[in-house]
This record gives structure tokens, C-alpha cells and sequence, in this order.
């Protein structure tokens, strides 16, 4: 699971995406009211020691004093004490939605580094990269605003001639399975997957899919902020349809009717929270099985149209949204299905377009997230760029931002972890032997993956040139669609990375047993030789124990060593650990982060869990490790480090409308409950600040949750 990004049950990402350009926000933070213990402007709590005598050692860097408050108790509001100063001082950019004192800097560093290759991959000096004229040429094109506002629509024009012909259902199945291929996933989504139940093979998928809203409960949500949500989304189609050239009337009538076709969609879908059971997401079934679950769509066009004639290994995600959707393509009128093609190719296709469209696209991302600006035009180029030809780009960042010295370091820290987690395995009381053995086994078999792929993707055949943006686009989108597609069928490909090099990010995935820790992460404040050991454990370690824990939080723990559904919890230990996550999924539901909307308990379960065993084997790690390390000149002594490293790892700014929709969408809980969560239930952070029961930050034995 990603620490940041979009939650999957194939990878689960230790952050969200950007706002600025993908669905959600992962590191919303929120304040949970406390009652802050006042102490002197010019000293910190009494609380904290004193830093032994520095050793002749060099000094190393240790917590960033000057982002913290010192009005604040650590025991009262640990992410206010270590945070609060960063929080007074540093505004939210314009053009985006949030800030993040370690993620948006680094990620904007990174943005930094790939615009410089590609600007000199565009001027001619490709240094040998194996696609560097082919980067060069996509950056030109994208950053050739003049040439993007004269061709203006026209490159969309055969794509808007074939929605037109829509007049049956065959020709609806054919003209969706065209969309597919150019990226437009509605109104299902068409994807390989790994099969749950056999994990060496690729399947193909079907899920649901097809709405415009950030998801399904937007759509009946009746609060006054998702009304208004959905009232300036109807009229963001409705103009969306006028730039397309319909007149202003027609363009209102036709919105309300694609909102019609989306929320009969809606409906039919799952929510956030069923979508990740992995047991309510898997239907193994032949092609005579998914046409028997919907036998009034076309497959067999629709399978030829995506390039797999007769696949027969389908797993169908949702088969009530399925047969849903089999109902709709004879209720819904093939003219108000054209509609809905339409608006979905237009809502995909414009942030690519003209100025005029991209204004409009920005200007529901504003009613979304609160964002001020647009982003310049070269952070949006870069991201474009990374997003269609991500381990291309990513080949010459490596080599100019990771090193030896990096790598290894983050390959001792993996290990070390690893060895915590063991120990914590053997340790548990709860856990009976049989169970015990297989959770070793699981550990064992996990792969880690640090800094790069073993085997760089191949963009051999792609053709890029600097005539057309939006054609470069589309035959950029094709072709990873059909490099996906072509795993159908065969053996699942371990060396594959879902995430780009350069991402601040991390991720789990159940299916593959394995961690994967980008290039993008492994640099200050999360890792650097020049920092404390105990600063490095509670940024970056905690990250990759976040990630381990994945492998056996309330998702993961159902997937075997080997990446299988399949249950190895003898009966009592699965009902122990139900009973230990129930206790984190009430924790978090309790936590009000704005207005009156309560942090989704169960939403947030698995994220939950991985921060929480995240931060304890990291620490664990850290007392293993050699004692005599050189710790900081600061005045925290190493085990307070640790715990403000972490925390300060996670300071955010968030606009209030983009700290909603992460509430309302994510996996990941706010950054202030991603730390103060977590410390509540940890018996060293309270022996570390000398908090005392009762404190804020430290729950009643009673109220401790504890899973690993």
C-alpha cells in the first residue's frame, strides 16, 4: 500500500497523488482539538533532555528545531509541538492544494531535476539515454503552447466523428472498447491483474468504473458541500459540451442526462470501503461466464476492439455493477450515450487541449481541492511526461540522484526492519505456533525493491513527434495499454514497478509479497548520511515498516507468502486480530478532522494499522541498532529524535476543501493523525517525553490498540 497515493489492492501506496493533476490527496492534514500546555517562547518543555557531549565524531543533523512550537506540550499535541512552527510559517503555494514539509519539497526538487532533462533532451543533448530524443520531442510538443492553441480540437475530431456513429449496441461496445484504448475507461474499466487465487498468472480484469465525480457517494451525499459539489459539476459539463460545440441550452440539457447515466452508474458501485475486501472483489469466470452475467454487451467485439480475441481468464470485480451496466445499454437511449462518450472524452482530453479547456478542467479541480493557480506549464509538461513515459524519463534521473552509498544504506535499513518484524512475529502472545510459522514464512519470502527496476521498460515503437500534443498523447496512452493488455495470459512479470523512479513515494503489493522504494524517496529529510541514525529510522524507516506491516494489516494479512488469496490464520488468531484492528478502526473514527466529517475508520483500517506497526518496528530497529552511533548536537537525546523526526516528516499545510476531499476519498488519514495516532498507543513515545497517563497522548490501558 502506497504511504502516499491512491489506494489499490494491487499496490498500496504509502502516500496520495498530487491533487494537482490526479483524484486525490493522500497527505491531508487535520487538527484535532487539544488543550495546548503553554511553556516559554524561548525554551522547550521541560520535558526534553539534554543531548549527551558530543563525541569527535562529526555532528550530524538532528530534528529541525525551528518547525516547532514550543507553546505546545509533546504530551498535549506531539504534531502541533513538532510541527506548528513549520505550520505558522509556511503558506500553501498557489498552485497547489497542499504542502508537505518533506514530500512537496522533495517532489518539487525532483520536477526540478526531470524539466532539466528533458529541456536538454529537447535541445539535442540526449547524452546517450536510450529515449532521449523521443523525451525531447514530447517535451517540445507539450511546452508549444502556440501549436496547441491553433490545432485547438481538431486533433479530438476523429474520436468525436466515432461517438457519433454510435447507433446499437454493437457499435456502443466497439466505439467503448476504442476509448479503452486511448485511456477513456468508461463506462467499466478493462485492465491485466494479477489472479488473487493464483498469483504466477495475469488475468483479465473488469470493474467498475465510469463516473466523473471523485466517487460513487458524491453522487447521493445530500450535505450542502457535496450539493454544491455536484451543482458546479453539472455545470462544468455543461461547458465542457460548449467548447465541444454545443449551444448553451442543448450543453444544460445534456448535462443533467449524463449526470442521469453516472448516477444509475453510481448506484451500482461499491463503495470505498467494500472495494477493499479483497474477497468482494474477486469473480473468477470464463468468457461464457461474463457473457451469461451480461449478455446484452457485445463481448466478443468489445475483447477484439481491446486487442484480446477469446481471452478466457476474467476476473469480474463488481458483477452486480456489470449486470447493472448490461440492463443500461438497452434502457439508455444510444443518443444519450453518445452524450456520455462525449463528455468523458472531453473531461479526459483537456488538460492536454487549448487554453480554454484547460481553464475549464482547472476550474473544477479548484471547486475540488481550493487550489489557487494552475500549475506552470512546465511542472504540468514534466508530470505528462512522467505519467506516459515514466521509466524513460526516470533512466538518466537515477543515475544523477541515487548512489551507491544511498542504495545501500536504505538496503541496511530494509534488513534491519525486517529483523524487527521477526522478532515481533516470535514475540506475540496472541499468535499459536501453526500461525506463527506462516507469518515467518510470509516474511521471508518478501522482495524489496530499492532505487530502480532490474529491467527498464521498452518504448521501442512508440512514435513521438512535435507536431501534436494531443497525438502524442493518445499513441503514448495506446501503447502502454497494449503493453498492459499483452500480460494477459501469461506469468505474472516480478521484475514489473507500478511507480515511477523518481516518485516520493513507496508501495506494498499482497499479490507479489514485495515493497518497492523509489529513487524519488531516498534522499533528506527521509535519508542522508548527514542526519542522525535516529532521524534516518523515524523518516525513512518507519516508511519501509509502514510498508512490511502492509504485507499483514487487515488486507494483507489475507494473501499467503506467495501472494495468494487464501486464509493461514487458524480460527481463534484470525478472530484476535479482528478484535486488535476493530480497536484502530474505532480510534480513528472518533477523530473529527474538519466541519463535522469523522476520519472513515474502516476506509482508513489498513493505512492505519501499517502507520501504527510502521512506527513501532522502526523504533525497535533503532534499539537494536549500535548504541554508540553518534546521535545530534541538538537538545533531543536519540529516542525523542526518532519520534520528532517522524513527525516532522509529515507537516502539512491543506486547504480546507482539499483536506474534505481526502477525508471523504482516501485510504490515508490526515498527516496530524498519521502521527498523534500512531505515538497514543506507543509506551516508548510516553517514557520519552515523561508523559504521563491521562495526557492527551497517551490512551487509557483500557483504549490501547495494539496489533503488531
Amino acid at each position: 500500500m502506497d504511504y502516499v497515493a491512491c489506494m489499490s489492492l494491487k499496490r498500496i501506496q504509502f502516500v496520495a497523488a498530487p491533487l494537482a493533476l490526479a483524484c486525490a490527496g493522500l497527505f491531508a492534514a487535520c487538527a484535532e482539538p487539544r488543550t495546548p500546555i503553554a511553556v516559554p517562547n524561548s525554551a522547550l518543555p521541560a520535558v526534553i533532555s539534554a543531548a549527551p557531549a558530543p563525541a569527535p565524531a562529526p555532528v550530524l543533523t538532528g530534528p529541525d528545531e525551528g518547525a516547532l512550537d514550543p507553546t505546545i506540550s509533546p504530551c498535549a499535541d506531539f504534531y502541533g509541538f513538532s510541527c506548528g512552527g513549520w505550520m505558522k510559517s509556511t503558506p500553501i503555494p498557489e498552485d497547489e492544494a497542499s504542502w508537505v514539509r518533506s514530500f512537496s519539497v522533495i517532489h518539487e526538487d525532483n520536477e526540478k531535476a526531470l524539466r532539466a532533462i528533458l529541456e536538454r533532451d529537447s535541445n539535442g543533448d540526449t547524452r546517450g539515454d536510450a529515449y532521449g530524443a523521443e523525451l525531447g520531442r514530447l517535451w517540445s510538443s507539450c511546452m508549444n503552447e502556440a501549436t496547441i492553441e491553433r490545432r485547438a480540437v481538431d486533433d479530438l475530431n476523429p474520436e468525436l466523428k466515432a461517438i457519433g456513429k454510435v447507433h446499437d449496441e454493437t457499435s456502443l461496445t466497439k466505439e467503448i472498447a476504442h476509448l479503452h484504448r486511448l485511456g477513456v475507461g468508461v463506462p467499466f474499466g478493462f485492465d491485466s491483474e494479477v489472479d488473487f487465487k493464483n498469483s504466477s498468472r495475469m488475468i483479465a480484469g473488469v470493474s467498475q468504473s465510469g463516473l466523473g465525480l471523485p466517487e460513487r457517494d458524491y453522487y447521493f451525499r445530500d450535505d450542502s458541500r457535496t450539493k454544491e459539489i455536484r451543482a458546479q459539476y453539472l455545470a462544468h459539463v455543461a461547458r465542457t459540451l460548449e467548447l465541444l460545440g454545443e449551444a448553451p441550452k442543448e450543453a444544460d440539457l445534456h448535462s443533467k442526462t449524463i449526470m442521469k447515466i453516472e448516477t444509475d452508474l453510481a448506484h451500482a458501485s461499491m463503495t470505498n470501503i467494500e472495494l477493499r475486501d479483497p474477497q468482494k472483489v474477486y469473480h473468477f469466470v470464463d468468457l461464457d461466464g461474463l457473457k451469461k452475467l451480461a449478455p446484452d454487451i457485445s463481448w466478443d467485439q468489445y475483447l477484439e476492439g481491446v486487442g484480446l480475441p477469446g481471452v478466457n481468464t476474467i476476473n469480474v470485480a463488481q458483477p452486480e455493477f456489470v449486470k447493472a451496466l448490461d440492463t443500461m445499454t438497452k434502457s439508455v437511449k444510444m443518443s444519450d450515450w453518445r452524450l456520455y462518450l462525449l463528455w468523458h472524452l472531453g473531461r479526459a482530453a483537456s488538460p492536454w487541449l487549448s487554453k480554454k479547456f484547460v481553464d475549464e478542467w482547472f476550474h473544477f479541480r479548484q471547486v475540488l481541492t481550493g487550489t489557487k493557480v494552475l500549475l506552470p506549464r512546465w511542472k504540468r509538461c514534466v508530470r505528462f511526461a512522467d505519467q506516459l513515459m515514466g521509466e524513460a524519463l526516470a533512466r538518466p534521473f537515477v543515475m544523477d540522484h541515487l548512489g551507491d552509498t544511498g542504495k545501500r544504506g536504505a538496503e541496511r535499513m530494509v534488513a534491519s526492519i525486517e529483523t524487527a518484524m521477526k522478532g515481533d512475529i516470535e514475540s506475540l502472545s496472541w499468535m499459536d505456533d501453526a500461525t506463527r510459522t506462516k507469518a515467518d514464512e510470509k516474511l521471508a519470502k518478501v522482495i524489496n525493491k530499492i532505487g530502480f527496476p532490474a529491467k527498464w521498460r521498452s518504448y521501442d515503437g512508440l512514435g513521438i513527434d512535435q507536431n501534436s500534443f494531443v497525438q502524442n498523447v493518445e499513441r503514448a496512452t495506446e501503447f502502454e495499454v497494449r503493453r498492459r493488455l499483452a500480460k494477459v495470459g501469461k506469468p505474472v512479470d516480478k521484475d514489473e514497478w507500478e511507480m515511477t523512479p523518481p516518485a516520493v513515494n513507496a508501495y506494498y503489493d499482497p499479490t507479489m509479497n514485495q515493497m518497492v522504494f523509489p529513487a524519488g524517496i531516498l534522499q533528506a529529510p527521509f535519508y542522508s548520511t548527514q542526519q542522525s541514525m535516529a532521524l534516518n529510522f523515524g523518516a525513512i524507516g518507519m516508511v519501509v515498516g509502514h510498508e512490511l506491516t502492509h504485507g499483514f494489516d487487515d488486507e494483507g494479512r489475507q494473501f499467503d507468502a506467495d501472494g495468494n488469496l487464501r486464509d493461514w490464520w487458524s480460527p481463534p488468531v484470525g478472530l484476535e486480530f479482528d478484535k486488535r484492528a476493530a480497536c484502530v478502526e474505532r480510534q480513528y473514527s472518533e477523530y473529527v478532522p474538519i466541519d463535522e466529517m469523522h476520519i472513515k475508520g474502516k476506509l482508513t483500517l489498513g493505512e492505519n494499522i501499517a502507520d501504527l506497526g510502521g512506527v513501532k518496528l522502526s523504533f525497535a530497529a533503532l534499539e537494536r541498532s549500535d548504541a554508540a552511533a553518534p546521535s545530534s548536537a541538538g537538545r533531543f537525546n536519540r529516542e525523542q529524535q526518532f519520534f520528532v523526526g517522524f513527525a516532522q516528516a509529515w507537516c502539512a499545510n491543506y486547504r480546507p476543501e482539499a483536506l474534505r476531499l481526502l477525508v471523504a476519498t482516501n485510504p490515508h488519514s490526515p498527516p496530524k493523525f498519521r502521527v498523534n495516532g500512531p505515538l497514543s498507543n506507543v509506551a516508548a513515545f510516553a517514557r520519552a517525553f515523561q508523559c504521563k497517563e491521562g495526557s492527551p497522548m497517551v490512551r487509557s490501558a483500557k483504549d490501547r490498540c495494539e496489533v503488531w
